[in-house]
């Protein structure tokens, strides 16, 4: 086979790799971005990623890839596994979590048609897939220190506690994961007041209620593109609601900017848009009042109280 078909073979899986790096690293950087430094932000964030086990760094365009991953999802360590390697540590991904794609660099040595004593090096990357030690369970990882003292507040720690959604505390940032129906918050110590950390997890709560096998909130086929948008317009409402319910002074809910002038732009073009919003948002503030009344109730008569 002459040597020009030969590049061909390898060139062609090559560039389509390339393109699939590419185009996923375009979506995290775009995906809810909100912030003009976001690459700076990201690679910022759990310094430069490494192997766990080896605690060897990855190099080249994997770098940017897993930083900006561990922005976007809120790891707070950018260590990272094959799924071999995390089964052969005794660990085992979590359900539904998808792996970050990577790549590496080889080359293969092909004879030259002209010349059979001349060895050519054609290079061709590979790609393979990583995951975070976040996603992984069953590894031996040393757990965080909170950052500052964290007084819990009871009434809210009874709202999340009896939704029995979830949710999993010790990342960089807070969201909820349809995929695997599971809320990520940060490190309780990240928080300055308590009040502020429970109006977030609220957030994520409202979204939550959202899932399909609950309230089953759904808006591509009305709003499309603005959908996301309209999504975190219920569930900021359905934050306000409950923590006015609770009475957390000083809470501060997500300020999440990049989407106002959606929120504007849904309004604008729809006069029936807040009432929706607020309608639905609603219905979440009630499903979430009613599953802690329920549980209330269970407990009281699990007490021996009437309920």
């Amino acid at each position: 086979m002459p040597l020009r078909w030969m590049v061909w073979i390898f060139k062609g899986p090559e560039m389509d790799i390339r393109q699939e790096v590419t185009d996923r690293l375009i979506a995290l950087i775009e995906d809810g971005s909100s912030t003009r430094d976001v690459l700076w932000d990201a690679t910022m964030a759990a310094g430069i990623p490494c192997n766990f086990e080896t605690k060897i760094p990855y190099s080249g365009i994997n770098i940017l890839t897993l930083c900006v991953q561990a922005f976007k999802l809120g790891y707070e360590r950018n260590e990272w596994l094959t799924l071999r390697q995390a089964n052969a540590l005794g660990g085992w991904v979590r359900k539904g979590s998808v792996g970050t794609l990577c790549v590496f660099y080889k080359t293969r040595q092909v004879s030259d048609q002209d010349d059979p004593t001349k060895i050519n090096n054609i290079p061709h990357i590979k790609p393979f897939t990583l995951f975070n030690v976040a996603q992984i369970e069953g590894l031996d990882v040393e757990p965080l220190v909170d950052r500052v003292p964290f007084d819990p507040i009871e009434q809210a720690e009874q709202i999340l506690d009896a939704s029995g959604a979830s949710i999993t505390w010790g990342g960089a940032r807070a969201f909820y994961r349809p995929a695997e129906d599971r809320i990520y918050m940060p490190d309780r110590g990240r928080f300055t007041h308590a009040s502020s950390a429970y109006a977030v997890a609220l957030h994520e709560l409202a979204h939550w209620t959202g899932h399909s096998s609950r309230l089953n909130r759904v808006f591509a086929s009305k709003y499309n593109d603005q959908a996301y948008a309209f999504e975190e317009l219920v569930a900021e409402l359905a934050a306000a609601y409950l923590v006015n319910h609770l009475g957390l002074k000083g809470a501060k809910l997500e300020n999440h900017a990049s989407y106002l002038e959606h929120y504007l732009t849904i309004m604008k073009s729809d006069k029936m848009a807040i009432f929706t919003a607020a309608r639905l948002a609603g219905q979440a503030f009630d499903l979430i009042l009613d599953l802690t009344q329920t549980r209330e109730l269970a407990n009281a008569s699990l007490e021996g109280e009437p309920a």
